[in-house]
């Protein structure tokens, strides 16, 4: 099972929206939130060059955001990346 790791705020209805479409996927991921901790602003900025959020990463490789996320499941893209044993 990969490891993902999304960073979020709560208030936000992108992020909420990402969530949704990983947890119907039936996986578990790591919620980093910039609300609780503001300091995970830099690490998304170091890590993503972005300001933004959500920014999901599987397995270390940056997704992107909602828009990206939800682009690899209309590709068919996302469950290879969230089941690579299938």
């Amino acid at each position: 099972m990969p490891t993902i790791v999304i960073y979020l705020a709560e208030y936000c209805p992108y992020c909420r929206r990402a969530r949704a479409l990983l947890d119907s996927k039936g996986v578990s991921y790591t919620v980093r939130d910039v609300e609780r901790n503001p300091q995970l602003w830099n690490e998304i900025a170091e890590r993503t060059g972005r300001n933004t959020v959500p920014q999901i990463f599987i397995d270390d490789r940056h997704i992107g955001g909602c828009d990206d996320l939800f682009a690899l499941e209309q590709r068919g893209a996302l469950d290879p990346l969230l089941h690579p044993e299938s």
